[in-house]
């Protein structure tokens, strides 16, 4: 016999999520994630990657990743490198991020006075956002050295040496920090009852200080000050970040960029309609 359904039936089943636009959207959703996936295995550390990385990383066949790739690379989300084929992410991306990083009213605002700071200490000068995890830099302006540090903008920065995530951790609840260090989303060497006390009250000086350092305890090679950007109702927002070469920076020239770091955060939180911490 064969089985017969009215409309009325065939338009309860879809509504409950069997019939076949229920799974066509469940599929083109889980497309959506996927190919999202696939963009976010390229970091400013591995910015080239092959199919067959790309799809163990994401527990994808090679097959999937090869579409995803194709399509992105139609759009210029990707790029292959004409000499190894492997991929990296193209400049079809800023134009997709463009309109945001615009719109950034911290970026925008915090523009002039990173420039002013470069010129300044004669480093490279970024602002940082915080996304609940990590820190992410959203603008940046290189120094005129020709031995310097820079980043990509996007670069997100997780270890909780970085003088940024120093900044940003040491804004949050003690059980929050606890939290994002036991669990590894921040990654901190020294985990164990002590290295966790001491870090604590590292941050707590950050807090009291105005700004944080890393003299050479994430990269041996680099240092970092960072200082908070607040905004009018005096919650952190932003923090201004000095990266340079280690050879470069004495320990007193170390406090000079600390200081400088701080008057610069300061001039973006007036800008930003806030008060800088006494």
């Amino acid at each position: 016999m064969v089985s017969t359904m009215t409309p009325a039936q065939t338009s309860d089943t879809s509504a409950n999520g069997a019939g076949t636009n229920g799974g066509t959207d469940a599929k083109g959703a889980s497309v959506v994630v996927n190919a999202i996936a696939v963009l976010r295995t390229f970091t400013a550390d591995e910015p080239l990657l092959g199919v067959t990385e790309i799809a163990n990383r994401v527990g994808m066949h090679k097959s999937s990743v090869s579409r995803i790739l194709a399509t992105f690379e139609q759009e210029n989300l990707v790029e292959r490198d004409p000499e190894t084929k492997r991929f990296r992410l193209g400049l079809g991306l800023i134009a997709v991020a463009g309109p945001l990083l615009a719109e950034m009213e911290e970026r925008r605002v915090a523009y002039p006075v990173l420039r002013q700071l470069t010129e300044q200490t004669g480093e490279t000068s970024a602002l940082m956002l915080w996304n609940g995890d990590e820190a992410i830099c959203v603008e940046q302006i290189a120094s005129h050295h020709q031995i310097k540090h820079t980043t990509p903008l996007g670069a997100r920065y997780r270890d909780a040496m970085s003088a940024s995530v120093q900044v940003f951790l040491s804004t949050l609840p003690a059980e929050r920090v606890r939290e994002l260090l036991k669990s590894g989303t921040i990654t901190f060497p020294g985990m164990d009852d002590d290295g966790l006390a001491a870090y604590e009250a590292r941050l707590q000086d950050v807090a009291q200080r105005g700004w944080a350092g890393n003299y050479g305890e994430s990269s041996m090679d680099e240092v970092g000050v960072a200082a908070p950007v607040r905004d009018h109702r005096g919650d952190v927002v932003a923090a201004v970040l000095i990266p340079a070469p280690r050879f470069r920076v004495s320990k007193e020239q170390f406090e000079s960029l600390g200081e400088a770091c701080v008057a610069a955060a300061a001039k973006v939180t007036t800008r930003l309609g806030g008060r800088p911490a006494n």
